[in-house]
């Protein structure tokens, strides 16, 4: 494999995961003076607000090395795609709905959408390569808690 080959195959990976994480980021920065986590009565299992943002930039990172691994494949279609950003755009509504708007039952509608969309990611990446669909898992699983955390949270507040 040349140079050249090898460096885009790393600069795709290197854009497919800022994309999210830079999204990420400026959403949590706008939303940050409205964020009333440590304020609410909360689930047992409720985890200390300082996780999120460590959670979600690890889950960002992967949800970028997934994409750029298909990309770098060349197997990216419009169904990888808008799947991938359709979840994305999803992803970062929530806390909007969650924290700036307090419309807690809204949103838990809303993440269980983004549960449902982040597994049929899963899928189709799994399908264009077995280890971006496998690293979606983790995600997966994070959203399907906060779906829980979100009911919750809603249903004790």
């Amino acid at each position: 494999m040349s140079v050249a080959i090898h460096w885009t195959k790393v600069k795709n990976i290197v854009i497919a995961v800022l994309v999210p994480v830079a999204l990420g980021a400026a959403v949590g920065f706008l939303v940050s003076r409205f964020m009333d986590y440590d304020m609410l009565e909360k689930p047992v299992l409720a985890p200390p607000g300082g996780l999120f943002p460590v959670v979600w930039t690890v889950l960002y990172v992967l949800m970028g090395v997934s994409y750029g691994r298909i990309k770098n494949r060349g197997a990216l279609d419009f169904g990888v795609t808008s799947v991938y950003y359709g979840q994305l755009a999803v992803n970062l509504l929530w806390p909007v709905f969650f924290f700036m708007l307090k419309w807690r039952l809204f949103s838990f509608i809303w993440i269980v959408s983004l549960a449902i969309l982040v597994i049929l990611m899963a899928v189709r990446f799994y399908k264009k390569d077995a280890a971006a669909g496998l690293l979606q898992i983790p995600y997966a699983a994070w959203v399907v808690f906060a779906s829980y955390l979100n009911f919750m949270i809603f249903i004790l507040n």
